[in-house]
C-alpha cells in the first residue's frame, strides 16, 4: 500500500467533482500537490461513473420532456410510486433488522441455558434457539437482500461508502 494521502476526504471529493467536470488530471494533481497516478487511482474511475450517471439522468430528462403531457404525467406518477416503494422497502428492512437483532439477543440468552454436560436435558432451550434462529433469518432477509442488491454502493472505491447513498429497489417497473 502507498503512503496515506495528505488530502482530506473533502478535498478528494472536490477533486473528483472537478475531474468529472472536465478538468485535466495532470492540472488537478499539480494544484493539489499529489501525483497524477494518485488522482488516476483514487478518482478517475469514480469520475467516469459520475459522468455516465449524469449523462443517463440528462437523457432520461430529455426523454421525459419529449413525451406528450398526458404521458409525462403518467411517467412522473410512476416515478413517484417507485420512490415511495423504495423508501417503504428500506423502512421494512430497517424494522426487520432491528427485530432480528433483538431476537438474536434473546436466542443468545437461551443458548446460555443449554447445559454442556447433558445438552439433551436442555431440549426445550435448544428447540427455542432453533425456532428463534429461523425467525431471525426471516426478519433479516429483506435487509440482507436489499444490501445485496445495492452492494456496489458499498464497495471500496465506488464512491458509495459513507456518502448516505439511497437504496434503490432493483428492477423498476415490470416490462
Amino acid at each position: 500500500m502507498g503512503r496515506p494521502s495528505n488530502l482530506s476526504a473533502a478535498k478528494w471529493d472536490e477533486l473528483l467533482r472537478r475531474l468529472a467536470s472536465g478538468e485535466r488530471a495532470a492540472d488537478l494533481a499539480r494544484e493539489y500537490g499529489v501525483s497524477k497516478s494518485a488522482v488516476s487511482k483514487r478518482v478517475a474511475k469514480p469520475a467516469e461513473h459520475v459522468k455516465d450517471v449524469v449523462n443517463q439522468v440528462l437523457a432520461a430528462e430529455l426523454a421525459l420532456k419529449a413525451l406528450p403531457v398526458s404521458q409525462r404525467i403518467v411517467a412522473v406518477d410512476l416515478i413517484d410510486e417507485l420512490r415511495q416503494l423504495s423508501m417503504s422497502t428500506v423502512q421494512v428492512a430497517a424494522l426487520g433488522m432491528k427485530t432480528a437483532h433483538r431476537l438474536a439477543a434473546i436466542a443468545n440468552e437461551e443458548v446460555q441455558k443449554v447445559g454442556d454436560a447433558d445438552p439433551l436435558k436442555s431440549a426445550v432451550s435448544m428447540k427455542t434457539v432453533e425456532w428463534l434462529g429461523e425467525i431471525v433469518r426471516t426478519h433479516a432477509s429483506v435487509g440482507l437482500n436489499l444490501l445485496s442488491a445495492n452492494k456496489e454502493a458499498f464497495r471500496p472505491g465506488s464512491g458509495g461508502e459513507d456518502d448516505g447513498a439511497d437504496f434503490i429497489v432493483e428492477g423498476g417497473l415490470p416490462k
